[in-house]
């Protein structure tokens, strides 16, 4: 059993004063005002690990020519069987920086190229190789609006407009709904004859509700595009990006249909006409709508070690110090469905957190020490 003392601890929805965070092995065993067991150190200021709900890190990797990215897949524009972690490369020198910046976890998405891109995969960002690094799944990455239609170069089917991408993934989803809907019916040896492909098989699951559809949008009118969609199919969703949402309408419409909005990055370069009302200030619409949200680095458009920084403009849009931890770590893991084992420092979650020189918020400041499930990953 091992504990170190903090001054102040976040906990990831809590702030507590001159505890001890109590762990044994991979598994925290709760907060105490004595030591128990080894003491491994005291420290100013103690958080839990960070995570980053939607990155391209060990796919679009530090020093290496752009042309060698493998975030997008050129061979199709729907494509439901490319899974990330299959061009995930750990030795990526990014990973390093983001976990001495205390970022331990990643969602790694396919790029925004395709109208369905392909499979997430929430990883670990200090494991040996990408097998070990792998803890969940997280849905199925999507992209509206100007990416999918920007690509029409690309190999096989691809749209010109945004009408032409939402109708060439409403006709795969009716598609299969039609099938499902008539095996259902079928009987007895009927029943055989009608089989499902691989990619068919992923879309029938996204019918069913099986998992999320992650969708890249940024303007108002491509989300209600995207929502009419939604709406039809009665899928799951996650919003990522709403960059250039410039009034609380739409959020106060994702917010009535349960829809949490993955937003950001809010650090990066508008360089593209769907951000031309990108701004900080934007903000301000997302947290009077009361949506769910997170808040992402999509590295290497904004570096995944930069994450905690981008949380200066929620504090200046009126969130407390402990709202800003909590929001890259307890409410990015319970949009990926991982605030069962990380987010926050309670009994039974892993032991992943961050140690503190002083105030994280101070720029002069860094971590000291950083653990993932027990182990040291990081000391300075």
């Amino acid at each position: 059993m091992n504990s170190i003392f903090a001054n102040t601890i976040y906990t990831g929805n809590s702030i507590v004063s001159d505890q001890y965070l109590i762990f044994s092995g991979s598994k925290i065993i709760g907060l105490a005002k004595s030591a128990k067991g080894r003491l491994l150190g005291r420290h100013e200021i103690l958080t839990p690990a960070f995570i980053d709900p939607h990155s391209h890190i060990g796919m679009e990797r530090s020093g290496e020519p752009s042309g060698d990215g493998e975030a997008n897949e050129h061979l199709d524009s729907v494509l439901t069987l490319t899974d990330a972690l299959d061009s995930v490369q750990m030795d990526d020198t990014a990973f390093r920086d983001a976990v001495e910046s205390g970022v331990l976890y990643s969602c790694v998405v396919p790029g925004s190229g395709n109208i369905i891109g392909g499979q997430s995969a929430v990883i670990r960002n200090y494991a040996n190789d990408s097998t070990d690094a792998l803890i969940a799944r997280a849905g199925l990455k999507a992209a509206f609006g100007y990416n999918p239609k920007s690509t029409h170069k690309w190999k096989g089917q691809r749209p010109n407009t945004r009408m032409g991408a939402i109708a060439i993934l409403r006709g795969r989803l009716e598609e299969v709904r039609r099938k499902v809907q008539k095996y259902n019916k079928a009987k007895g040896s009927k029943k055989a004859d009608i089989t499902f492909s691989a990619e068919e098989t992923v879309l029938q699951d996204l019918l069913a509700g099986k998992f999320r559809l992650r969708a890249h949008v940024h303007k108002i009118d491509d989300i209600a595009a995207l929502l009419r969609l939604v709406d039809d199919y009665k899928l799951k969703l996650t919003v990522e990006h709403a960059s250039d949402v410039h009034r609380p309408e739409i959020f106060q419409a994702l917010r009535q249909r349960k829809v949490p909005v993955v937003y950001g990055p809010v650090d990066s370069f508008a360089y593209k006409v769907e951000l031309k009302h990108e701004d900080w200030r934007n903000i301000h619409h997302l947290l009077a709508a009361k949506v769910e949200f997170g808040l992402m680095s999509d590295h290497p458009v904004t570096l995944a070690r930069q994450l905690l920084l981008q949380t200066r403009w929620f504090l200046r849009a009126g969130l407390s110090k402990q709202q800003a931890i909590e929001l890259v770590s307890h409410k990015n893991a319970r949009i990926l469905g991982i605030d069962d084992r990380l987010g926050t420092l309670k009994k039974g979650k892993w032991a992943s957190f961050i140690c503190w020189r002083g105030d994280p918020f101070d720029l002069a400041n860094y971590p000291t020490a950083v653990y993932g499930e027990g182990k040291l990953l990081f000391s300075e």
